[in-house]
C-alpha cells in the first residue's frame, strides 16, 4: 500500500474483466470522475450500513408513508403517535398526491434501535399503504 503527502493511500484491486466492464459503465452512469471516487463512495456507504445496524449508534432518516386520508381515523393516529415521539421527530411534510392519497415524510433522529421501533410502528399503522425508513449515519465517515 501506497501513502502520498495528502492522506490518500493506494491500493491495488483485482477483478473479473465482466465485473470491472460493469463497474465502469456504473461509474459512468453515475458521473463518477474516476474508480477511485465510486469505490470511495461505496466504502462510505457500506460502512454506514454496518453503524446503521448498531441499535445505540446516532442516526438521521427518513420514514415515507402512503396511504388513503379517507381511511377512517388513520391520520389522527399517524398524529398521535408522532407527537409521542416529539424527541425524535424533527420535521413532516404532507402531500396530496390525489383525490384519496398522501404522502407523509418524517424526518427523525436519535439512537438506530428507537427510531426503527418509532418507524416500524407508522408503518405497521392499519391504512398505511407503503411505508419506508432510509437511514444514514448521524456522524458522517471521513474522506
Amino acid at each position: 500500500m501506497k501513502q502520498n503527502g495528502s492522506g490518500l493511500k493506494r491500493f491495488g484491486v483485482s477483478m473479473e474483466d465482466e465485473l470491472l466492464r460493469r463497474f465502469d459503465l456504473l461509474c459512468s452512469r453515475k458521473g463518477y470522475a474516476s474508480r477511485s471516487e465510486a469505490i470511495r463512495d461505496m466504502v462510505r456507504d457500506r460502512l454506514i450500513e454496518e453503524e446503521k445496524q448498531l441499535a445505540k449508534s446516532n442516526v438521521v432518516g427518513t420514514v415515507t408513508l402512503v396511504y388513503d386520508h379517507h381511511q377512517r381515523e388513520l391520520e389522527e393516529r399517524l398524529t398521535d403517535y408522532q407527537h409521542q415521539f416529539l424527541e425524535a421527530i424533527v420535521s413532516a411534510l404532507h402531500v396530496h398526491l390525489d383525490a384519496h392519497l398522501c404522502l407523509e415524510v418524517l424526518i427523525l433522529r436519535g439512537k438506530a434501535g428507537k427510531v426503527k421501533r418509532i418507524a416500524d410502528r407508522l408503518i405497521a399503522t392499519k391504512g398505511v399503504k407503503h411505508g419506508k425508513l432510509v437511514l444514514t449515519s448521524k456522524d458522517p465517515i471521513p474522506y
